[in-house]
């Protein structure tokens, strides 16, 4: 008989077990699908047509910002600009959206790091839980390494921006998804982060105090995804044009299922949609 789930779902939770290999449960409703076990199965997807904010659970015809309708996107601190470039947080100037919600998330540690998802980037993230940020498993990255620790975001967006003009800050999910990348010498263009933003960081350091920012010992980690095969041309699957599909589920890597005949489907981009998953 086939297993099936039913409901909304939202981005997978992803986690690292002891050799770290990346392990994916998807949302389903009421229900936590564990999608590694579904990899080499077929699956059937069937989205009902229905998207609810992942938020507010308010029906809309429109998911922005991966997942949220359009009030709670004007609204919520958290669906802000400032999110997308922390350089621009305005918590101080009084003007935050949300002043609980920032200093919650925003007025906290934050971790600067470097990641290869097919070629080098840099980046930020909130937390690194023995070693390893989810949002290193949501890029795809198949090393990664924090390299600065900083007091808040704000700061580690002044960070991001110095290296960014040495380094590139965004991925290439096409690149991501077809194959593993080489190996990269993480350590070695740590070293030369630091000789290349010596002086702009002395900058932050002056202005913000010695321990605003802190640079961490290398500590590089490799992470594995579950990935039987992968895609040589990738054709993505966009559930508002095609919402019924069926297919082998090949393996699953960042946030993307890859699925025979070259498809792939990015499951976070849809948050709050409502649909049908057969196995």
């Amino acid at each position: 008989m086939p297993n099936e789930w039913s409901g909304q779902i939202a981005k997978m939770h992803v986690s690292v077990d002891g050799d770290n290999n990346a392990q994916y449960q998807l949302p389903v409703g009421d229900s936590q699908v564990n999608m590694n076990a579904l990899i080499g199965h077929e699956i059937a997807v069937q989205y009902s047509g229905e998207i609810n904010c992942i938020h507010c659970n308010r029906k809309t015809k429109k998911s922005f910002s991966q997942g949220y309708c359009y009030v709670c996107l004007t609204r919520l601190a958290r669906c802000d600009s400032c999110i997308i470039k922390p350089e621009k947080c305005h918590y101080e100037q009084g003007t935050c959206r949300e002043p609980k919600w920032g200093e919650e998330n925003c007025l906290q540690d934050h971790f600067v790091y470097l990641a290869n998802t097919g070629q080098i980037k840099i980046g930020i993230t909130r937390h690194v839980s023995k070693g390893v940020s989810s949002r290193w498993i949501d890029q795809g990255a198949s090393q990664a390494m924090a390299i600065f620790r900083v007091k808040e975001r704000l700061l580690s967006g002044l960070v991001e921006i110095e290296i960014a003009k040495h380094i590139g800050d965004k991925t290439n999910w096409r690149t991501m998804l077809k194959g593993q990348p080489d190996t990269l010498d993480l350590v070695t263009m740590q070293e030369k982060v630091h000789i290349l933003i010596q002086k702009p960081l002395q900058a932050i350091q002056d202005k913000y105090g010695l321990q605003a920012v802190q640079a961490l010992e290398p500590k590089p980690v490799e992470i594995n995804y579950p990935v039987n095969h992968y895609p040589v041309k990738i054709k993505s699957i966009n559930l508002d044009k095609e919402p019924i599909f069926e297919a082998t589920l090949l393996g699953i890597k960042g946030q993307y299922l890859l699925l025979d005949e070259d498809r792939v489907i990015n499951m976070r981009k849809y948050s709050g949609y409502s649909l049908s998953l057969q196995a």
